[in-house]
C-alpha cells in the first residue's frame, strides 16, 4: 500500500501503545491514525454545513463528543426520552475521521454532520480548509493532559504489558512524541487560526468549561447557529444536557461500564477521573517545572494561558 511505504520512509519513535509513531507533516501518528490521516486528506469531501470537533488527545474529547451531539440533535433526540447516549458511548455517535470513516461505522447522521479528529490543522484535508464548515477546538492544561495520556495508553496496552514508567512516557511528551503531537505545537496552530477566524474556528479550554458549563453550552449553541429558546431555557434544558453529558452520569451507565468500541477499547478507558489539577497527584515538582517552562516558551507572547 502507498501509505505503508510512506511510513517507512518516516522518522519513527518508540509507540505508547503500540511499538511506534510516525512523524508526518511535523505530528506524530500512530500507524493506523497515519493511514487514516493519509486517506481523509485525499478522500474527505467536507460540506459547508459540517461541524468538526478537534482535540489533542486525552484532552475532553469523549464529554465534548457528549455535548455536541445532544446539543445539535436535542429536537431530534429529546434529552428526557431514550436518549442515544444512554445506550450507546459518544465515540459511537460521533466518528473520528482518521480512525472511524473509512471503517464502515459512521452512525446514521442525516439531520446533521458531525465529526470528531485529532488531526493538526495544517494536516486537515484540504476541503476542510476550502468550505465554510466550523471547527470545535478543546485544549486542556498540558500536565492533565499528560497524566492522563499516560493512564490511557498503559491502560490500552496490549495484554497490559510493557506499560510505560512515567519517566520515559514524560521524556517523550516533553520532546513532542506523543500521538498527534507536539501537544503544543498543536493547541497553537489551532489558537492562531482562531485568533484570525473566530466566526468559523471556536476555542476553548477544558477548564473553563468545566467551571462554567452552563455558559459554555449556551456559547457553543450560538457559534452553531442552534442557540436556546426562550422556552427551553425556562424549562432547564441546559441544566439537562449538562446532567445528561456529566461524567458522574455517563461513567455509570452500563453501556459505559462494560460495553466495547468496535476496535475493542473497552468503554470504561474512557472514564478515569475527568477532573482538572489531578496532575497534582502524581508529578513531581521537578516535572512540574519542566512543563511549565515549555509551555510558557512555546505560548509566550501569543495570548494563551493554559
Amino acid at each position: 500500500m502507498e501509505s505503508e511505504e510512506l511510513m517507512s520512509s518516516l522518522p519513527k519513535e518508540k509507540g505508547w501503545m503500540y511499538s511506534y509513531l510516525y512523524k508526518f507533516q511535523g505530528f506524530w501518528y500512530g500507524a493506523k491514525h497515519l493511514q487514516g490521516a493519509i486517506k481523509c486528506q485525499k478522500q474527505f469531501q467536507a460540506q459547508n454545513s459540517d461541524v468538526l470537533l478537534i482535540t489533542s488527545p486525552k484532552s475532553g474529547t469523549t464529554w465534548l463528543k457528549a455535548i455536541i451531539f445532544t446539543l445539535v440533535n436535542r429536537t431530534r433526540y429529546p434529552v428526557e426520552k431514550n436518549h442515544p447516549l444512554l445506550n450507546k458511548n459518544p465515540h459511537d455517535l460521533v466518528p473520528f475521521l482518521e480512525a472511524n470513516l473509512y471503517d464502515n461505522q459512521i452512525q446514521d447522521q442525516s439531520s446533521f454532520r458531525l465529526f470528531a479528529a485529532h488531526v493538526p490543522y495544517h494536516s486537515l484535508p484540504k476541503t476542510v480548509h476550502d468550505s465554510a464548515c466550523k471547527i470545535i477546538y478543546l485544549c486542556r492544561n498540558p500536565k492533565d493532559t499528560f497524566v492522563s495520556l499516560w493512564h490511557f495508553s498503559n491502560n490500552l496496552k496490549p495484554d497490559k504489558t510493557g506499560t510505560n514508567s512515567l519517566e520515559d512516557a514524560f521524556d517523550l511528551f516533553c520532546r513532542g512524541v506523543s500521538p498527534c503531537g507536539p501537544f503544543w505545537d498543536h493547541v497553537l496552530d489551532y489558537w492562531k487560526e482562531f485568533k484570525e477566524n473566530s466566526e468559523r474556528i471556536l476555542f476553548l479550554r477544558y477548564e473553563d468549561m468545566k467551571e462554567e458549563p452552563g455558559v459554555h453550552l449556551r456559547r457553543l449553541a450560538q457559534f452553531l447557529g442552534c442557540p436556546f429558546l426562550a422556552v427551553e431555557e425556562e424549562t432547564g434544558m441546559v441544566e439537562e444536557i449538562l446532567k445528561l453529558c456529566g461524567f458522574d452520569n455517563l461513567s455509570k451507565l452500563e453501556i459505559n461500564r462494560t460495553g466495547k468500541l468496535a476496535n475493542g477499547v473497552e468503554n470504561k478507558a474512557f472514564f478515569r477521573r475527568g477532573e482538572v489539577g489531578d496532575w497534582k497527584n502524581l508529578l513531581p515538582i521537578s516535572m512540574v517545572k519542566t512543563i511549565d517552562q515549555i509551555t510558557e516558551q512555546k505560548f509566550s507572547g501569543v495570548g494563551l494561558v493554559l
